[in-house]
């Protein structure tokens, strides 16, 4: 059932119209020189209710931090947020992540954000997991050599999944953890994972890091790697 918008969305949204970029393809290449004194470009692939999206933005004052959100109901809240607490370098944008060439430059960003993404749990709908091999070569065309997805998700399957499909395309990586607040809350949580933490339910974090500039060839579709998650 699609979600019914929130009350008085669009006058909301209007309000914060100076922290939304309505064309972003017309930036590709360009998103550096947008705010002021930023050096570095990075990117967060759904931003929810955007509190680790502004949290990154006030410990990262160097970079500029590009949410996009297809949701519109939940990037209202991310906006608003932003305004309020006055974070000059986020900007929102209403799209979906398969976009991305149309947005970014190669090698334009140089972090991507990927925080408990849609685990598509069915194997028919691997394709749409924001892990899945197309996705990360869309990834990899837009990140520098040496620039990095810094990927968490709650789904210890998904997770697993995902570590074959980073490593398969040629990612390196590091940091890898299964259970990332173990001995306390570590980095700037999002809003469910401050209450997976809450709860109990531990986090599973990766760094997938691009050290060469061509990636390895992309599967052929039926011989994807796909995992399903286990019944209850």
């Amino acid at each position: 059932m699609r979600m019914r918008n929130k009350k008085n969305l669009i006058p909301r949204m209007e309000r914060c119209a100076a922290v939304q970029v309505f064309d972003p393809a017309a930036l590709r290449g360009r998103w550096a020189g947008l705010v002021p004194g930023r050096t570095e470009v990075r990117a967060e692939m759904g931003c929810g209710k955007g509190q680790f999206t502004v949290g990154v933005a006030e410990e990262n004052p160097q970079a500029l931090i590009v949410a996009l959100e297809k949701v519109p109901n939940a990037m209202v809240t991310a906006m608003e947020r932003a305004v309020a607490q006055q974070a000059e370098n986020v900007r929102f944008i209403d799209t979906d992540v398969k976009n991305l060439p149309d947005i970014f430059a190669p090698g334009e960003v140089s972090v991507i954000y990927i925080n408990f993404p849609d685990p598509w749990p069915r194997k028919k709908e691997a394709k749409h997991r924001l892990t899945a091999p197309s996705f990360l070569a869309m990834y990899w065309d837009i990140l520098p050599v040496g620039g990095r997805i810094e990927y968490k998700t709650d789904q210890p399957w998904l997770f697993d999944w995902s570590l074959e499909q980073f490593a398969a395309l040629g990612y390196e990586l590091r940091e890898v953890t299964r259970d990332l607040h173990a001995a306390g809350p570590v980095g700037i949580m999002t809003n469910y994972e401050a209450k997976f933490h809450q709860q109990g339910i531990p986090i599973h974090r990766c760094v997938a890091v691009k050290t060469r500039e061509e990636h390895a060839p992309l599967p052929e579709p039926e011989k994807r790697a796909s995992a399903e998650a286990p019944s209850p």
